[in-house]
């Protein structure tokens, strides 16, 4: 039996900060966050690292945007080495496959030779957008689809990329905490601009974006 969380309700409660996670891939039960402590991803002083970039701007992989938005998430769900264990369950699967459909939820692929090798996919309110999770199957492929991620979000006057809890992978972009109080303020002030998520943004495009509003390492 499928079964599927409330989406209106959902999208209230991002709204307010909170967000879902299942105990493991088979728990039945969904539980809602709301950290104390926010991680974020600065989209307009976003640290850039040389090396990475460099790679970047070889263009050896193809990015788009929604096109396979239910295998980045079957991707995403696959328990990772280190603690063989997930927090997205049947029901996290099948209600964000519905707010993708609803328009609410996005997914980024990365692509080498035609084959998906890396993806991410999250929320998106008003100029918020709301990062779930992330996989990749090549070196640094999952990195780089953040850096298209962060030129399609500042090409479109997103405010806020939100990572919800703390990632040290993460920190070499810039990436920083911030209490609730803080948080609240970004998220009124982003759930409220009213944006809509792009389908494309040229490949080129990313890189001088990616450019102009990067600190570099």
């Amino acid at each position: 039996m499928r079964t599927i969380l409330d989406t209106k309700e959902l999208i209230q409660l991002y709204k307010k900060g909170y967000f879902p996670m299942a105990k493991s891939a088979n728990s039945v039960e969904i539980h809602f966050f709301k950290p104390q402590k926010r991680f974020i991803i600065p989209i307009y002083s976003f640290h850039l690292p040389r090396k990475l970039f460099s790679e970047y701007k070889k263009n050896k992989f193809t990015f788009c945007i929604n096109t396979q938005f239910e295998t980045v998430i079957q991707n995403c769900s696959i328990p990772r080495k280190t603690n063989n264990e997930t927090w997205i369950n049947e029901t996290i699967k099948e209600t964000y496959l519905q707010l993708n459909l609803e328009g609410q939820a996005h997914s980024i692929e990365c692509f080498y030779k035609n084959k998906l090798v890396a993806g991410l996919y999250g929320v998106h309110i008003g100029s918020c957008f709301f990062g779930e999770s992330m996989f990749n199957n090549m070196t640094n492929t999952s990195k780089l689809t953040l850096l298209y991620l962060t030129a399609l979000l500042a090409n479109n006057k997103f405010t806020l990329l939100d990572s919800q809890f703390y990632n040290p992978h993460l920190l070499q972009f810039g990436a920083y905490e911030i209490n609730d109080d803080e948080y609240q303020q970004y998220l009124h002030k982003g759930i409220n601009k009213k944006i809509s998520f792009p389908q494309e943004l040229n490949f080129q495009k990313s890189v001088s974006i990616l450019q102009s509003l990067s600190q570099r390492s």
